[in-house]
């Protein structure tokens, strides 16, 4: 059985790192669930068409200095959950998870009753 960097035991996958890839290569073509990531560079308007050329979209992201373009960028990247300056994994239990397109099944994760769980309700009455 392998061990970690820790030491503990398990089965791991060593992280991947893609640089100076393609649109068409299967790298970005497919979802991957695991330590891989692949790069490409691109101006603002070539990253929002990369972003959403492909039939997935569990969750999306961008690494800008620009509000304006991080604002464009969440109102109109087709994916369930989208980042800017962010890991694309790793997001809070209380919100809905889910993907848009070919990713995800069904409702989202959490959904409306995130809000019931997380609503206090009280009864008021007035006399007028």
């Amino acid at each position: 059985m392998a061990r970690n960097s820790a030491g503990a035991p398990g089965h791991y996958l060593q992280p991947a790192l893609f640089t100076d890839t393609t649109p068409q290569m299967r790298i970005n073509r497919e979802e991957i669930f695991g330590p891989v990531v692949s790069v490409q560079r691109a101006r603002y308007d070539e990253a929002l068409a990369l972003a959403n050329d492909t039939p997935f979209g569990l969750s999306s992201g961008i690494a800008t200095t620009s509000l304006k373009h991080a604002a464009h960028f969440k109102r109109h990247a087709q994916a369930g959950m989208v980042m800017v300056n962010l890991p694309t994994a790793g997001v809070d239990y209380h919100v809905p998870f889910g993907g848009r397109k070919a990713s995800s099944h069904g409702p989202r994760e959490q959904g409306r009753y995130a809000a019931e769980f997380y609503t206090t309700v009280k009864t008021s009455y007035i006399q007028p």
